[in-house]
């Protein structure tokens, strides 16, 4: 980069060098470091980020994305204004201890590099809020990811997570957790806890069954599964047994809505029909008794399906979407399905 003139009185708050195909940094950058707030590196050739960053004194923002960097000077983090730092779409495979010294880190973003495991600087990140960490080659998350106590954004997606440690239920401000497109098999009991968590993103994974905690997510907003064994597996394991005949009877009864008393019908076959549940499906006006078809219903209003959880209808009834032709018919049949079910992708 040629010298500036610094006897100029531009003010270089923020300085623009994406897209020059720069292969390196300069020792100096040609005019007073100290105006700098905010250097933007991104889709060059860059190998390295060297010392010399570290003269921005007051430097809040670096973004040297999409290059090819996998060597950072430890000098750099001295910077103790900075606050958002995005190195995403690079050739790290570590982080130099000294990162731990950034105080001010808010926003970190190192999505599609090349960890195996999260750096264990980014735990000594007291005040972060926001962690992208997608893309990469982590298999495992540490318990350490607790101390992270102000995080209100995780994300993880396209990783090799094969389980989530119960730590991360500490997490007391977390709103946004993205874990899809793993291998995740089982979902720890303890994610109930996250009270804030106001979106969860599951899709691509294994997972088989859901843990009752997420019920008590009071704020979830956002909830993806698909792609995920858990909605045909919970669908192939609906049963229906015929009702009999006294419930046929008693059925019959209670639609024609024909009139009984104690004096008509002994005690316990009036208490019989007075025990009569409504059916939930909204086009049928039916009861049961003893004989019910256990169904799923979709909740969950994000992705190709919605959350199942069980409720009972007198019968099986043929409301299911022609779209999810990956699952027999005959089985769909007992699976109530709000009108609106689309599929996103």
């Amino acid at each position: 980069m040629e010298d500036l003139d610094t006897s100029s009185e531009l003010d270089l708050s923020c300085l623009l060098l994406s897209n020059f195909q720069l292969k390196s940094l300069s020792a100096h950058f040609g005019f007073n470091p100290i105006n700098i707030r905010k250097l933007v590196l991104r889709n060059n050739s860059l190998k390295e980020l060297p010392s010399s960053i570290s003269d921005l004194c007051n430097l809040q923002e670096l973004d040297a994305s999409s290059n090819q960097i996998s060597w950072i000077s430890g000098e750099i983090f001295c910077l103790k204004q900075i606050n958002k730092l995005e190195l995403r779409n690079n050739q790290l495979q570590t982080l130099p201890k000294e990162f731990e010294n950034c105080s001010s880190l808010k926003i970190l973003n190192l999505g599609g590099n090349l960890f195996t495991d999260i750096p264990p600087p980014i735990f000594n990140l007291k005040g972060l809020q926001k962690l992208f960490l997608g893309g990469n080659k982590i298999a495992v998350l540490p318990p350490q990811i607790e101390k992270l106590t102000r995080l209100e954004v995780l994300y993880l997606g396209g990783n090799l997570l094969k389980t989530v440690c119960p730590n991360l239920g500490k997490l007391k401000h977390l709103k946004q957790l993205v874990l899809c497109d793993n291998q995740l098999e089982v979902i720890p009991q303890e994610f109930g806890f996250l009270k804030s968590l106001e979106s969860l993103s599951l899709h691509q994974n294994y997972l088989k069954t859901l843990p009752m905690g997420i019920l008590s997510l009071v704020n979830l907003q956002e909830l993806t599964l698909r792609d995920n064994p858990l909605v045909n597996t919970f669908i192939k394991k609906l049963e229906f047994n015929p009702p009999t005949l006294l419930e046929i009877c008693g059925r019959c009864i209670k639609k024609a809505k024909v009139p009984y008393t104690q004096h008509d019908l002994p005690r316990v076959l009036c208490n019989y029909l007075n025990s009569a549940q409504c059916c939930v499906n909204p086009k049928c006006d039916g009861v049961y008794f003893d004989s019910r078809v256990k169904c799923i219903k979709f909740v969950d209003f994000c992705g190709k399906y919605r959350l199942p959880l069980e409720q009972y209808l007198c019968s099986p009834c043929d409301n299911g979407d022609s779209k999810f032709d990956a699952v027999d018919s005959y089985i769909m049949q007992k699976v109530l399905l709000p009108k609106n079910v689309v599929e996103s992708d």
